[in-house]
């Protein structure tokens, strides 16, 4: 077809697709890791069903460019009422080919929240806002705090920390595309953004004392829920343990993160914990297998399941 008219032809299509509610009545949802790079992810992406009642959460790394925010974004809208991103360490890389010209550090991410604000999607740059659907209301805060390599054994000390893991061939590739400019350093970027998002967190408290809050974070606010059984040492990359006690601190009903590629529900001091990742195409291959999609592996926030009376153990969701 002459690409001009299918240029009109997909105009006519979004001309008929109903705007969205901005204050969605129904349920919040959440998924992170998707991961567009991938043609398989790009591809599942387009599955994604419209829910306008609803809310959607991408809890990060979403893909490396502007043009994955792009694509992410231009969907999500499509489909869900409301959307919140956080940004996860693929969203903050420069990528080789970009290495003379593109954006680095707080730049980048300066550039994604951009995109964002092109399709109305929330951010960690803006104000905490109520959601007054099923299960609320609450305030929905999406943050963003990086790592400072903490989450490591006490034995270990900071200047060793990157050779002990790497005594076991483990480097996050953020060792060489994430880049922390203007900070010396991603230990003082992550200083920076834990002490600004406390400032933040503390704020919404006073102004909302009886408001639970829905804390979202592409990195675990806590060390305990880093178990990476076969790349334990990888955890130097998964947070910083002075978000430990954020949940209690901020009256926390729900924190919601993604990063690990390993989905799962814990309950923590009355406050439930969900790790919603998607992850890379060979990661979820046996849900597929199984006849899931990416409707199927979102993971619902609002109203959520009941907290389990009697034993809390963790809950493994590997197909969901």
């Amino acid at each position: 077809m002459d690409p001009l008219l299918q240029a009109a032809d997909d105009a006519i299509a979004r001309s008929r697709t109903p705007t969205p509610p901005l204050n969605p009545t129904g349920r919040l949802w959440a998924i992170g890791d998707i991961h567009l790079s991938f043609k398989g992810n790009r591809d599942a992406l387009e599955e994604l069903q419209p829910r306008p009642n609803d809310g959607l959460i991408l809890c990060g790394d979403v893909g490396e460019s502007a043009d994955h925010c792009r694509q992410a974004f231009e969907k999500a809208t499509a489909c869900f009422g409301r959307v919140f991103w956080v940004p996860g360490n693929h969203e903050l890389y420069t990528l080789p080919s970009q290495k003379e010209h593109g954006a680095r550090g707080e730049a980048k991410y300066m550039e994604c929240v951009r995109v964002a604000r092109e399709y109305g999607v929330w951010t960690p740059e803006d104000e905490f806002t109520m959601w007054e659907g099923e299960g609320g209301p609450a305030l929905i805060a999406p943050i963003f705090t990086l790592y400072d390599y903490s989450f490591r054994p006490k034995e270990v000390e900071l200047n060793n920390a990157l050779d002990w893991a790497r005594e076991q061939d483990i480097e996050a590739t953020d060792e060489h595309l994430l880049h922390p400019d203007p900070y010396p350093s991603r230990i003082a970027w992550c200083d920076a953004l834990v002490e600004n998002t406390e400032r933040k967190l503390e704020a919404a408290i006073v102004a909302h004392p009886s408001t639970p809050l829905i804390i979202v974070n592409h990195w675990p606010l806590r060390e305990d829920l880093v178990k990476l059984v076969r790349i334990p040492r990888f955890s130097l990359w998964c947070g910083t343990k002075k978000t430990e006690d954020w949940h209690k601190r901020y009256n926390a009903k729900v924190v919601v993160s993604g990063h690990l590629h390993i989905r799962r529900t814990d309950w923590i001091d009355d406050t439930r914990f969900e790790e919603v990742s998607l992850g890379y195409p060979r990661q979820w291959q046996e849900c597929q297998e199984r006849g899931l999609d990416i409707n199927d592996l979102m993971r619902e926030i609002l109203p959520g399941p009941e907290m389990p009376k009697g034993s809390r153990s963790t809950v493994w969701r590997r197909y969901g």
